[in-house]
């Protein structure tokens, strides 16, 4: 069931290497949707493709997966997930949240945790925040990287702690690449929200008793940062986009609009995998010609 897609996903990409400014790269939503019953209508489309395509992955047992989503505080990483995948069979999906690692992680290589998070065959698994959060809120506040214990780390050595960024970024590119070539499609989203959004949303979630549980007073403290999680974003993105695990931009000062480009953009790299039902053999055909019969003629 081939989805009619909207999106020309060249201008959310990043090109592996390029010098990425953030600030130039649309919050905005583009003209792809004229409004939001628009958009609902485009999600809704992507989203019964997506269910297709996630039978025939899960039924040819050959390809995996993963989704990343990264953004500031309150970029609508959740709501993205619940709106694009929600409707997905959940016995073929996962999703995974990851907060600050407890002390047996902390115990174990960075990229350690998301192990037994990766997807099988046929599966897919949702990385709400990830690996990624060590060369982001890590790089913002290297005192957490006390607790790690790593050796030949001075956190107090600017030189020091460039240094351990670059190694990390090439274990993350390593990393996927090795995923990437054991089936895995990986699929990177950066939530791309202004400031002004941002604070917005923050107040919406203040002043709306339904959303009371959403604000974190850590996310008001993080805020202060802005520019050095905008620089921080700039340099991992642009390092770890690769042709084969891209990271995509896409604006999300409208959610709606974000929602619909994630969609369109899982939904079209899925069906360029051209996945197909598993073949039956000779002898379980003749199997199913036997089987039919003893059913039919049971009428």
């Amino acid at each position: 069931m081939p989805s009619k897609h909207r999106f020309q996903e060249k201008k959310f990409l990043v090109i592996p290497g390029e010098k990425l400014n953030l600030s130039k790269r649309a919050t905005q939503p583009g003209t792809e949707l004229s409004d939001k019953k628009h958009a609902k209508e485009a999600i809704a489309s992507d989203v019964a493709c997506l269910q297709k395509m996630q039978e025939l992955l899960y039924a040819s047992g050959t390809r995996s997966l993963l989704i990343i989503l990264q953004g500031m505080d309150a970029a609508g990483k959740d709501s993205a997930i619940r709106h694009v995948m929600g409707a997905v069979n959940p016995q073929g999906c996962r999703v995974y949240s990851f907060k600050a690692p407890n002390n047996s992680e902390l115990e174990h290589h960075f990229l350690w945790r998301a192990m037994p998070c990766l997807p099988g065959r046929g599966m897919i698994s949702i990385f709400n925040r990830s690996y990624y959060e060590e060369v982001l809120v890590v790089r913002i506040h290297p005192q957490f990287l006390v607790p790690q214990k790593l050796p030949n780390v001075d956190t107090s050595s600017s030189k020091s702690l460039e240094k351990l960024w670059k190694r990390r970024y090439k274990e993350i590119a390593h990393f996927e690449k090795s995923l990437v070539a054991n089936g895995t499609l990986i699929l990177k989203f950066f939530l791309h929200v202004s400031a002004e959004e941002q604070r917005l949303r923050f107040i919406e979630r203040l002043t709306n008793p339904e959303k009371h549980w959403k604000f974190n007073s850590k996310d008001m403290e993080e805020s202060g940062f802005w520019e050095n999680y905008q620089q921080a974003f700039e340099e991992a993105l642009a390092r770890t986009s690769t042709e084969e695990s891209p990271w995509f931009v896409i604006p999300s000062d409208d959610k709606w609009y974000a929602r619909a480009a994630i969609a369109d953009i899982v939904s079209s790299r899925l069906e360029s995998l051209k996945l197909d039902y598993p073949s039956v053999s000779a002898a379980d055909m003749a199997l199913f010609d036997q089987y039919l019969a003893q059913l039919q003629s049971k009428k």
